[in-house]
């Protein structure tokens, strides 16, 4: 399905890890990025554990999978760096007591904040053109009544990627259907678009939005996200895919 689109490169989660790599002795799916198309050079950086200082063709990550990043370069346009991110549901730990089927997500989104930080080196964003997108399993935008969530936990790292001056593109309403009927524990004016069905639903009945992009200060001006979410395009995964499209002109 990838490989007949018009897009020049994807950003995964849950794909296969290295058979001959480090992470797969704890998972064996994580993120990546994928090239499709020979409009672009796409020079991945290996993954290495917290530990030592990576070298200019490496990247330290702070758990397996949870990161992938490579450096794109468009024939035609500006290169860029472009950062997928599978923020993993994590239980606490076996001593503590919890009710919690699921777990939660933002600590390991978190640590891919603090792991894609290394491409940050001045405080004015614009210098730097850094993509970044995946699956946060996390709510935009939750109330605080929302049993499905944890939104005090959740809005703390959608404001640590604001602070970090990358900006929240997406995808929003209308660059993707709505939830019909609209999912309770959400803002009656939310844009959020459903990306994600449970298994007692199906792509119709999807609805809520795990996957998010976003994109430095100043290269989010060209950067537009649009989920592909209908019933007709949805694809066969859980979660639909987000088409991003980036204007080299700009």
């Amino acid at each position: 399905m990838l490989g007949e689109s018009h897009y020049d490169i994807a950003l995964l989660q849950e794909a296969h890890l290295p058979s001959n790599g480090w992470e797969l002795s704890s998972y064996s799916r994580g993120a990546d990025v994928v090239k499709l198309s020979e409009r672009a050079e796409v020079r991945n950086l290996a993954r290495i554990p917290q530990g030592r200082p990576p070298t200019r063709d490496e990247i330290s990550v702070s758990a397996p999978g949870t990161v992938a990043a490579a450096h794109v370069l468009p024939r035609g346009g500006e290169p860029f760096v472009a950062v997928s991110v599978y923020a993993r549901w994590e239980r606490p730990h076996p001593r503590t007591r919890t009710n919690w089927r699921v777990g939660y997500a933002d600590a390991m989104a978190h640590r891919a904040i603090s792991d894609l930080s290394t491409f940050i080196g001045y405080p004015d964003l614009t210098v730097h053109r850094i993509l970044v997108a995946g699956d946060f399993n996390l709510f935009h935008g939750a109330l605080d009544s929302n049993r499905l969530a944890l939104p005090a936990r959740d809005r703390s790292v959608f404001d640590r990627l604001e602070a970090l001056g990358l900006q929240f593109i997406g995808p929003r309403y209308p660059h993707g259907r709505k939830a019909n009927p609209a999912p309770s524990g959400l803002p009656a004016d939310s844009e959020n678009v459903p990306t994600y069905y449970t298994s007692r639903q199906r792509p119709e009945s999807a609805a809520n939005q795990l996957d998010y992009v976003f994109a430095s200060h100043g290269f989010h001006e060209s950067v537009s996200a649009r989920a592909l979410n209908s019933p007709e395009e949805w694809g066969p995964s859980d979660q639909c895919r987000i088409a991003i499209d980036i204007d080299l002109s700009r």
